[in-house]
């Protein structure tokens, strides 16, 4: 027999005369040391497809807090194997490992050396069974959440008081027994159309979608629509997590109620339903009140009703009767202005003597004009008397005001000549500035054929200011001339 290598397909010719020499004479020359024979079942593993595995997680640890790492087993009914999940794949995981899930994994063998202890390295994993059902019912039921079909705002109310209710479901079982009995229980007046179909098995799905369909074609429609059938395992009930099912429910014209399973029981048809009941009586409950309970509502709203009417009544009446007393003062006031008005106004001279008032300014006419005549009168008689006649006090004002007037005369004759005597100096110094001012004014100098020429910064008074292209204005005495420079040809100082 010859030994392997590390990577078990070269013999090795002198491994046994290493072993002699190590181990003493005696022992087998074809042994492995423990690390020889552990890189060699570590290769064979590596060797190994990648193999997906199916089984029961036990013992689960992880994350781990410092690695992050997942450590626990994988079991069937004959064996169990020692199971990882590095950091990195399990944060790629879609739900969290825990113990009792049934779980396929996907991975190959890995054998830690320094303990030769063997584990499966899973690199992805997924529910198998029953949980991998529901994570596809999970899958669509947030399809149909990101649609808008979960929304609460979608959902329309269910009427207090169902006069017609249709129930979909199978005829063959105790539940369709169970909606008739609590609805003739509750309340008798309801009437209750059952339309047939199967709500397991394949097709079922199809067959309850037509059913709701023909329950709210039904003409007169009913109030509402009740999908209901009996407690079941989850693969039973998974014709309500069908999609085409869930979605005639969310199309339906017609408000509909479920009540599939039992309390913890929760389908998609469920979820975008318009009223959700854990169980079938219970969502018959739901849109049947109790005739009792209509009754003693009826009679609480009735006196309820009386009670708002009499204080309503007795208010307005209250009202009523302090808006008649204050429409009676006012119109007793209006009545009295009214009256003293017309009073006033019947008094007035010209109501009881029409010509009254050309009398009166027949009167005031002949009254002005005897006082005119009498003022005139007097006026002839002092302006006809010599002014030697006028009393003595008229005589001496007149006299006075003779002084002043000579007076006054005087003193305007003084201040003409004073005036005179001050502007003739300073006339003749202000014509002599202004000959000055003229004779050194640029508008001269140009009229003698001089020119001012204009660069961008203002005047310039030299050629070296400017350069070829430059734009310039040249004023003369009667306006000004835009040009260009040429050339230009500055002369040495």
């Amino acid at each position: 027999m010859s030994t392997w290598n590390l990577t078990g397909t070269t013999p090795l010719a002198d491994t046994s005369t290493q072993a002699t020499t190590q181990h003493g004479a005696g022992h087998d020359e074809d042994a492995l040391s423990v690390s020889q024979a552990v890189e060699l079942a570590a290769n064979a593993l590596d060797a190994l497809p990648l193999l997906t595995v199916i089984g029961e997680v036990t013992g689960f640890r992880g994350p781990n807090a410092r690695s992050g790492h997942c450590y626990f087993q994988i079991k069937d009914d004959a064996a169990a194997v020692d199971c990882i999940v590095w950091r990195g794949s399990y944060a790629k995981r879609s739900f969290d490992l825990r113990d009792g899930m049934q779980v396929q994994f996907t991975g190959n063998f890995n054998l830690y050396k320094p303990t030769g202890r063997m584990s499966f390295v899973a690199k992805t994993f997924t529910l198998a069974g029953e949980g991998l059902l529901r994570q596809q019912v999970a899958a669509l039921a947030e399809k149909l959440r990101r649609e808008g079909l979960m929304d609460e705002a979608r959902k329309r109310p269910i009427p207090a008081f169902c006069t017609r209710v249709a129930v979909v479901t199978s005829l063959s079982g105790a539940v369709i027994d169970d909606v008739k009995r609590t609805l003739r229980r509750r309340n008798p007046l309801v009437e209750l159309i059952c339309v047939g179909a199967r709500v397991q098995g394949e097709g079922a799905p199809a067959e309850l979608a037509e059913g709701l369909a023909r329950a709210a074609a039904i003409d007169p429609a009913p109030d509402c629509i009740l999908l209901v059938r009996g407690g079941g395992s989850f693969e039973d009930l998974m014709t309500f997590n069908d999609e085409t099912l869930a979605r005639a429910v969310a199309a339906c014209p017609v408000p509909v109620v479920t009540g599939i399973g039992h309390e913890p029981d929760t389908s998609i048809c469920d979820m975008v339903s318009d009223r959700r009941c854990s169980t079938p009586t219970a969502a018959a409950e739901s849109v049947a009140p109790a005739i009792d309970d209509l009754v003693d509502l009826l009679h609480a709203r009735e006196h309820r009703l009386a009670t708002a009417t009499s204080s309503i009544v007795r208010g307005a009446a209250g009202e009523l009767s302090a808006l008649g007393e204050r429409l009676s003062s006012v119109v007793s006031a209006r009545l009295s202005q009214e009256q003293y008005a017309l009073a006033a106004l019947g008094a007035h001279g010209c109501l009881r003597s029409p010509g009254y008032i050309v009398e009166r300014r027949r009167a005031e006419a002949a009254q002005t004009a005897d006082r005119l005549a009498l003022a005139i009168e007097h006026a002839l008689e002092r302006f006809a008397r010599p002014l030697e006649a006028l009393p003595p006090r008229f005589a001496a004002a007149s006299a006075r005001l003779s002084i002043y007037r000579h007076a006054l005369e005087l003193s305007t004759s003084r201040l003409h000549a004073a005036g005179e005597g001050v502007t003739v100096p300073r006339r003749s110094a202000l014509g002599a500035q202004a000959a000055a001012l003229d004779a050194l004014s640029p508008l001269k100098v140009l009229a003698r054929g001089y020119a001012i020429a204009y660069g961008d910064e203002g005047v310039q008074v030299s050629a070296g200011a400017f350069a070829a292209g430059d734009t310039m204005r040249v004023r003369f005495s009667d306006g000004e001339v835009a040009a260009t420079v040429d050339s230009v040809s500055a002369r040495e100082a």
